[in-house]
């Protein structure tokens, strides 16, 4: 303990404008952080200041990162914010590196009053990278949207904040630390913590640990790939699936976390994750995966490097749901998924008599049915998937859900999904991004087709596509009433649902104060051509009739810099 009492300073500032958390908290670049005076300072005192007070004095919080540059510096300023504002006690994740879906494990397990979660997702680290700041309350999700608008607020009219700058940390060493402050009663606590035992031991409650050893290291094990692209997870692949469940350690790649994730972007796709798609293609390798930066994402891929959708994998654990243990003893208590996601579930949910959740993109609305006992497997199509355990999407839990059920069905990857396609039928599914339009223009633009899809005239249209026809049976701007608080989330996306259940979603996204993308979600059902090129088929949605009925020409001409991409191709 130290000597001498440390001071508390009450500091001026003025506020910053541009501080409003989004789904993932507040993201900006570096730069951003370092060169504006005091901008993480505001932030910090405004989560702060968003607790009660009387909540606040003595209480827990956790805070840890995905190792990307700048984590060591905020998380200095953040302790030293937290002792002066009344925190009791501090959990950070050693050397500050803890996964998402762990730091929501240890908020729940240590009943903390929340966490602050440094990470900027899949988006790229370094100097010239991304940074973001994103607050979980005592549950171990993200913030709802009445903390988050509180937060902002309290942002916007900042004047001051608390610090205690003799205050530094060594988040080298496990164990606690120990700090006396000038005019508190009892110490400040600050507990460095190994990032991956209060999780694992998490999982092993969950899954069969003995059969996935057997799965990995057994006499007719299967051998597998899985690259943590430098981002947190590498500690957690190694310690629990290389050392505990037995696979070699060269099973594992970019498992040491990088402030710049090596230089590539830690986003688990096609596209990005191209060392693991590479690697699988020779076919040496019967499972494979990848995990983003901050260990919430996951990509699946079969021998071959054969890819499973993140739709079609979140539809096939819940078909296979009972290949899980904790599911066993816990029971299902309804599948959800996010609206622009495939509905690959609803299928699996209608045969199955489970309640299916339709909900607005963002997992906190995920959480709020969890915590009313009413969800207990979710997913999303930007790869993320999870259970009722912790309150943010897990890569490395759906790993082991999907190796469990190969254990239990002693089936690859491919055939397993091929035997869900016969069963369900299959919905070839991918999204168009287009990025960078201009904010007026893209409003604009969706506001011209929801004018036209919501007419009358509009419904019951028929599209013929090829050989075949697509009927509208509803179109809609997607409205979500939560059905645990009664709370109405507007204007959450255009529908075009067709007979068959193929769906067109268009979605504004990612708005800053200049331009936005616009993304579209293809989402074509098939009951009898199953086994098609995908490549082929996600195309008949959007051409001909559609192209020029639904406007998408006249996004495709907003801006000379916009840029489309496809985020889920899918090979055959």
């Amino acid at each position: 303990m130290a000597d001498s009492r440390l001071q508390v300073l009450t500091v001026p500032t003025a506020p910053y404008p541009d501080q409003r958390p989004g789904t993932g908290g507040l993201r900006k670049k570096v730069h951003v952080f370092q060169s504006r005076r005091n901008y993480l300072h505001n932030f910090i005192q405004s989560i702060f200041s968003s607790i009660d007070l009387r909540d606040r004095q003595g209480s827990t919080v956790v805070v840890g990162g995905d190792g990307r540059f700048f984590n060591r510096t905020a998380i200095g300023v953040i302790v030293q914010m937290a002792a002066a504002n009344g925190v009791g006690r501090m959990i950070i994740g050693h050397h500050g590196i803890m996964s998402t879906p762990a730091i929501s494990c240890v908020i729940r397990k240590y009943k903390a009053i929340g966490g602050i979660i440094l990470t900027a997702s899949h988006n790229p680290g370094g100097p010239g990278g991304d940074f973001g700041i994103k607050f979980n309350t005592a549950n171990g999700g993200a913030a709802k949207d009445a903390v988050s608008n509180k937060i902002f607020q309290i942002s916007r009219t900042i004047e001051e904040f608390a610090i205690c700058p003799g205050l530094h940390v060594d988040l080298t060493t496990l164990g606690k630390q120990m700090f006396d402050l000038e005019n508190k009663f009892k110490p400040f606590t600050v507990e460095i913590v190994d990032s991956v035992e209060s999780y694992a031991n998490l999982l092993r409650n969950i899954f069969d640990f003995a059969a996935l050893k057997e799965l990995l290291s057994g006499e007719k094990h299967i051998k597998i790939r899985l690259d943590a692209m430098h981002g947190v997870v590498g500690p957690y692949v190694r310690r629990i699936l290389c050392e505990e469940l037995g696979c070699p350690v060269n099973s594992a790649i970019n498992c040491l976390p990088l402030e710049d994730f090596g230089g590539q972007h830690p986003d688990p796709n096609l596209t990005y994750a191209a060392d693991l798609v590479d690697g699988m293609r020779d076919g040496q390798y019967d499972f494979g995966a990848a995990f983003d930066g901050d260990g919430d994402r996951n990509m699946i891929l079969g021998k071959h490097g054969f890819f499973v959708t993140p739709p079609d994998s979140v539809a096939v654990i819940a078909d296979n749901i009972f290949c899980i243990p904790y599911f066993q003893h816990t029971g299902v208590r309804g599948f959800a998924r996010s609206m622009p996601t495939s509905a690959a579930l609803d299928r699996v949910a209608k045969a199955t008599k489970i309640e299916l959740y339709e909900t607005p993109t963002g997992w906190k609305f995920f959480g709020n049915l969890m915590d009313a006992g009413r969800l207990s497997l979710c997913g999303e199509e930007s790869f993320g998937t999870g259970g009722d355990h912790v309150r943010e999407k897990d890569g490395l839990w759906a790993v082991l859900a999907w190796l469990s059920i190969l254990a239990a069905r002693k089936q690859s990857v491919e055939d397993i999904l091929k035997d869900h396609w016969r069963k369900y039928g299959r919905n070839y599914f991918t999204r168009y991004d287009y990025n960078n339009i201009d904010i007026d223009t893209a409003c604009e633009t969706m506001e011209d087709l929801e004018m036209m899809i919501v007419d009358k005239s509009f419904a019951k249209q028929r599209f013929a596509v090829e050989d075949k026809i697509y009927k509208v049976e509803k179109a809609d701007n997607f409205e979500y009433t939560d059905p645990v608080d009664s709370t109405i989330s507007r204007n959450q996306g255009l529908r075009i649902i067709f007979t068959d259940g193929s769906r067109i979603i268009y979605r504004l996204s990612g708005t800053r104060c200049d331009v936005a993308t616009v993304r579209i979600y293809i989402d074509s059902y098939e009951k009898e051509q199953i086994f098609e090129d995908t490549q082929v088929k996600k195309k008949n949605l959007i051409k001909n009739d559609f192209r020029e009925k639904l406007n998408v020409s006249q996004i495709k001409q907003t801006k000379k810099s916009l840029k489309l991409k496809s985020t889920t191709s899918t090979p055959k």
